[in-house]
Formats: C-alpha cells, sequence, structure tokens
C-alpha cells in the first residue's frame, strides 16, 4: 500500500467557531480515531490533493507536532456548495493488528468474451478485505482471461494471499454480457442475487460494520412500529367512530347535513 505524509498542528481548542477560523485560513479540521483516545488537529487543505483525488489506497503517516501515526482515511465531508473539504476522520493502525480496508479492484487479461463481442459489466470497483498493514496491496488483480459470454466473476470466486474478503460471497463483481437487452435482463437479475446475498450474509461478513446491524434494526423497528400503529389507529377510529356515531344518534342540528333516522321519526312525532 502507498505511504502518504501529512504534517498538521494538534487543535487545543474544538469548536464550530475554532473550524470555521481554521477553514478562513485555508485549512481542515481532521480527527484521529481508534487509539488510546481521540486526536483533534488540523493540517492545510493542500496537504490532501494526493490522498482525496485518486483512486489509489493510501497509508497515511500523520507527523502531528513531531509524533508519527499510522492512519487510514475514513470519511471526508465537502461543502455542499463549493466541494471544499471541511472536515476529515482518520482511523488509527497498528503492525500488529488486522485493519479493514476497501481495496480498488484491477481487472487483467484479455476475456474470451470481450474477444467474441461480448460487453464488459462491472458491478464493483473496490472490494473490502481485512489484513495486516504491511500485506495490503496497491489493488487487486482479478484475471478475465477465461471470463466468456455470460460468466460472472462473484466476491466467493476470490482469493488473495493473506488477506480475508469481508464482502458478501455472492455479490457479483464483473461479468462479460451479450447485447443490451441481455444486460438488462442480466443485471436485474444480478441485484436480486445480490439483495439476497446481502440479507443472508452481510451480518458475518461485515465485522465490525454497523450497517447490518441498522438494517436489521430499521426492519424490526418498522415492523413493530406497523403492529403498534395498527392497533392504535384501531382503537382511536373505533372510538371516534363510536363517539360521532352516537353523536349523531342524538340529533344534533336542524339543519339536516348530520341527521339519522332517529332524528327524523322525533322530528315527525313533534310535528
Amino acid at each position: 500500500m502507498r505511504v502518504l505524509e501529512i504534517k498538521g498542528q494538534i487543535r487545543n481548542e474544538t469548536g464550530r467557531k475554532n473550524s470555521k477560523n481554521l477553514r478562513q485560513e485555508g485549512f481542515v479540521p481532521c480527527v484521529l480515531y481508534g487509539g488510546e483516545k481521540n486526536i483533534h488537529f488540523s493540517a492545510h487543505q493542500n496537504s490532501f490533493k494526493d490522498l482525496i483525488y485518486t483512486h489509489h489506497v493510501h497509508l497515511v503517516v500523520l507527523d502531528l507536532d513531531g509524533k508519527k501515526y499510522k492512519a487510514i482515511l475514513r470519511e471526508i465531508q465537502f461543502h455542499p456548495v463549493t466541494d471544499i473539504v471541511i472536515h476529515i476522520d482518520f482511523f488509527e493502525i497498528f503492525d500488529d493488528v488486522p485493519a479493514v480496508v476497501d481495496i480498488p479492484i484491477e481487472l487483467t487479461g484479455s476475456s474470451i468474451g470481450l474477444k467474441n463481442g461480448g460487453k464488459l459489466r462491472q458491478r464493483r470497483r473496490s472490494i473490502k478485505v481485512k489484513g495486516l498493514v504491511d500485506k495490503i496491496p496497491d489493488a487487486l488483480p482479478i484475471d478475465m482471461t477465461d471470463i466468456d459470454i455470460g460468466d460472472v466473476i462473484k466476491i466467493g470466486d476470490l482469493s488473495f494471499d493473506d488477506l480475508e474478503i469481508m464482502d458478501p460471497k455472492r455479490v457479483m463483481v464483473a461479468g462479460i454480457v451479450s447485447s443490451r437487452v441481455v444486460a438488462k435482463g442480466f443485471t436485474a437479475e444480478v441485484e436480486e442475487e445480490e439483495e439476497v446475498a446481502e440479507g443472508e450474509e452481510v451480518e458475518g461478513a461485515a465485522e465490525g460494520e454497523k450497517e447490518s446491524g441498522r438494517e436489521e434494526h430499521k426492519g424490526e423497528h418498522k415492523g413493530e412500529h406497523k403492529e403498534e400503529h395498527k392497533g392504535e389507529h384501531k382503537g382511536e377510529h373505533k372510538g371516534e367512530h363510536k363517539g360521532e356515531h352516537k353523536g349523531e344518534h342524538k340529533g344534533e342540528g336542524h339543519d339536516g347535513t348530520q341527521t339519522s333516522g332517529h332524528t327524523h321519526s322525533d322530528d315527525s312525532k313533534h310535528n
């Protein structure tokens, strides 16, 4: 994995006002977490160009007031209008502890399917892997030489030395299709399989990630909310309907807008 060194200064003050002042001076507020404690620091915006505007993954060496930390980029926040970087999160890593990183895919070889007139459909541009820092490569090569029209490569078909793949096995990486019509049906089928695969395997595959937990909680919460709402709505509707119906039978309003048959009977008797 490529190495990039960035020099920064530890922030003694935090908060919106301090962050705003830093941005006005051309600096980016950052946070390094994953170690003993979170470290707030800043670095000039020009320091991040080689890190952000590239498809390569870097091991970042942060030089903060003379002390160095190894880290990987975790999240970037851009200004919604100007696209200027306004905040960056880094995750501290250690030589003896495996790290989870998204590594770009590199398709190699001249595919048989392409030679026969097929079209490449690449569904994934990167794969999430887990391994020691010195074992993580710049890119993950995938040989497409024997891939013919109609063939696909899925996560489960791949393996890399010293790395554990964290993505679901049934997710498609790339394939060769013959035409637009075939590609459309092919894509729909693949999407359906991927949904099933993620539902079955993402909990075990994405170890340490919170996405699957959020999705499961969302589904359970939705079901519970639906049942509670159904019960409440049924009770409210029953009560309201009973009250309205009772009010109507008491014969409020002689203008005829909300009268019932019982009211008409009383009126005719009175007359």
